[in-house]
C-alpha cells in the first residue's frame, strides 16, 4: 500500500484521532491522497451521536468502497463500536477496528497487512480501563493543535450513545500531557485546544486522583505553550479557582463552551443532567461577572421526548436572559440502547424543527450582541495558516472565540497578535485590523 485516505465524521476527538492515525501512516512512508483520488487504503472514522451521523457514516463507507475498488477498507469510530453488525452487512470486505485499537492502527497496517489480529472488543467500563493514545504528539494540519487529554464518559445521560461507544472516563497522565504540550510548543503552536469526551472529569481515574484544575495550574506553571483553550466543560465543573486561570494575560482563553441541553428542570431530570436551571444560570452569570467579555457557548437539545411547548419556552426564556455569545442547537435523535429511546410521547419532527429554527435565530441574535460588545476592543488573536474564502483576507481567532478577518499577510501565519474591529456584514463576517505592538 502506498496511498491512504481518512474520512472523519463527528467530533473534534474523532478528528484528533484521525490526525494521529494519518501521522503514523505518513511516518511509515504512506502518502495521504486528496479527496476524490484513488487510494490503496481507506479508513472511515465513524460517528454515532445521532441516527443521521450513523447513516452518514455508512454512506461514507459505501462511497469509498465504490470509488476505490480493490482498496483495503477499515472502519472504526463510535458507530463501528456500537453497531459492528450493521457495518458488517455492507456488501464489501471490510475490517472493523474497535476504539481501543485506534492508537496502534497505523503500526499494524504498515507492519502486518493481514486483518487486525485483536478480537473486536466492546466499550470498556471495567476498573482496569486505561487511556489509549498516540506516542508522538499529534500536530494535524491546522494552526491550532488539539490534544486529547481524556476519553470516555460515566454520566450516561439518557439520550446519549457515547458512553456505550467509548467506555468509562480515562485520563492521560500528567507527565504525558506536559510532554505532548512541550513538543507542540517547540513545533511552533501558540494555542492548543485540550479536548475529551468529558474533559471536566480529567484526573479522577489517576493514581493519586486529580482534577482538571490541578492539571491546568501545572500547565500554567510550566507554560509549554502561549495559551490553552478548553473544548467544553460542564456547568458543575466550573468554580472560582478554575476561573482564576482564564482571561487576559492568563493561560486559559476566556472562552467557555458549557452544555445546557434544556432550560426546564423536569426535562433536565429526565435527561439525567446533574444540575438545575437555577444552578446553570448562576454559573453563567458568575463567568460573565468575572470575565465580562468572555465568549460563552451553550449546547441546546430540542425535542427531547415529553418536552411540551411550555418546557421549550422555559429553555428559550432562560437563554434569552443569559449573557451567552453563541448556541449549538441539536434536534433530539433517538438512539437504541439509551433510556430515552423508549420514552414517550415523542415530539413530532415538524415541531422539533420549528423549535430548532427559533433557538438558532436566538443564537444569531446573541452572536450579534456579542460582536457589538467587543467592537473597538483590543483582542489577542492567533492568525490562521489558511486564507479565508473572502478574497485577500486571512482569519484570526481571538481568545474569546471571535473570528476576525484581516488583510492577508503570510508573515503573520501562526502568530499571536492583537486585533481590533469596528465593522461586520450581514453574514457576521467581522473585518478588523492589526494593532501596533504584539507579535509572538
Amino acid at each position: 500500500m502506498k496511498t491512504f485516505y481518512i474520512k472523519t465524521l463527528g467530533c473534534k476527538v474523532n478528528q484528533y484521532e484521525s490526525d494521529g492515525i494519518a501521522a503514523g501512516l505518513e511516518n511509515n512512508g504512506l502518502v495521504q491522497a486528496q479527496k476524490g483520488r484513488f487510494c490503496d487504503l481507506c479508513i472511515i472514522n465513524t460517528c454515532a451521536v445521532t441516527s443521521k451521523a450513523a447513516m452518514q457514516s455508512r454512506q461514507a463507507v459505501r462511497k469509498l468502497a465504490r470509488d476505490n475498488p480493490g482498496a483495503k477498507i477499515i472502519v472504526t469510530g463510535c458507530h463501528a463500536q456500537t453497531d459492528p453488525d450493521i457495518i458488517k452487512n455492507i456488501d464489501y470486505p471490510l475490517e472493523i477496528v474497535c476504539h481501543r485499537d485506534k492508537a496502534g492502527l497505523a503500526d499494524h497496517i504498515v507492519k502486518d497487512p493481514s486483518p487486525f489480529p485483536m478480537a473486536f472488543k466492546p466499550a470498556d467500563h471495567s476498573a482496569g480501563n486505561r487511556f489509549h493514545n498516540f506516542t508522538r504528539p499529534v500536530t494535524g494540519s491546522m494552526t491550532r493543535a488539539y490534544l486529547k487529554i481524556q476519553d470516555g464518559c460515566d454520566a450516561f445521560c439518557t439520550y446519549c450513545i457515547v458512553p456505550y461507544a467509548r467506555g468509562s472516563s480515562v485520563s492521560m497522565p500528567v507527565h504525558m500531557v506536559l510532554h505532548h504540550l512541550e513538543a507542540l510548543g517547540k513545533a511552533g503552536f501558540k494555542e492548543v485546544i485540550l479536548t475529551g469526551i468529558h474533559a471536566g472529569r480529567y484526573g479522577r481515574d489517576l493514581t493519586p486522583p486529580s482534577r482538571l484544575t490541578n492539571l491546568m495550574e501545572t500547565i500554567r506553571e510550566k507554560k509549554p505553550v502561549h495559551r490553552i483553550r478548553l473544548s467544553s466543560i460542564e456547568p458543575n465543573e466550573i468554580d472560582d479557582r478554575f476561573l482564576d486561570l482564564a482571561g487576559p494575560g492568563n493561560l486559559l482563553c476566556d472562552h467557555f463552551h458549557v452544555p445546557l441541553q434544556s432550560g426546564d428542570d423536569q426535562i433536565l431530570k429526565k435527561m439525567k443532567r446533574p444540575y438545575t436551571t437555577r444552578f446553570f444560570k448562576e454559573i453563567i452569570c458568575r463567568i460573565h461577572d468575572r470575565l465580562p467579555f468572555a465568549g460563552i457557548g451553550v449546547d441546546i437539545l430540542t425535542g427531547f421526548p415529553t418536552e411540551t411547548d411550555q418546557q421549550f419556552e422555559n429553555t428559550y426564556a432562560l437563554i434569552k436572559q443569559l449573557p451567552v455569545s453563541y448556541l449549538h442547537v441539536f434536534p433530539f435523535s433517538p438512539r437504541k440502547s439509551t433510556p430515552a429511546f423508549s420514552l414517550k410521547p415523542r415530539v413530532q419532527d415538524a415541531v422539533i424543527q420549528e423549535r430548532c429554527r427559533r433557538m438558532r435565530a436566538l443564537g444569531r441574535q446573541k452572536q450579534v450582541e456579542f460582536i457589538r460588545a467587543n467592537q473597538g476592543r483590543r483582542l489577542e488573536a492567533v492568525v490562521q495558516s489558511r486564507s479565508n474564502a473572502t478574497a485577500g483576507t486571512i482569519k484570526a481567532v481571538t481568545s474569546n472565540y471571535l473570528t476576525v478577518l484581516l488583510e492577508k499577510n503570510n508573515a503573520l501565519k501562526g502568530k499571536i497578535t492583537d486585533v481590533v474591529y469596528d465593522q461586520w456584514d450581514s453574514n457576521l463576517n467581522i473585518f478588523g485590523e492589526l494593532c501596533n505592538g504584539k507579535c509572538i
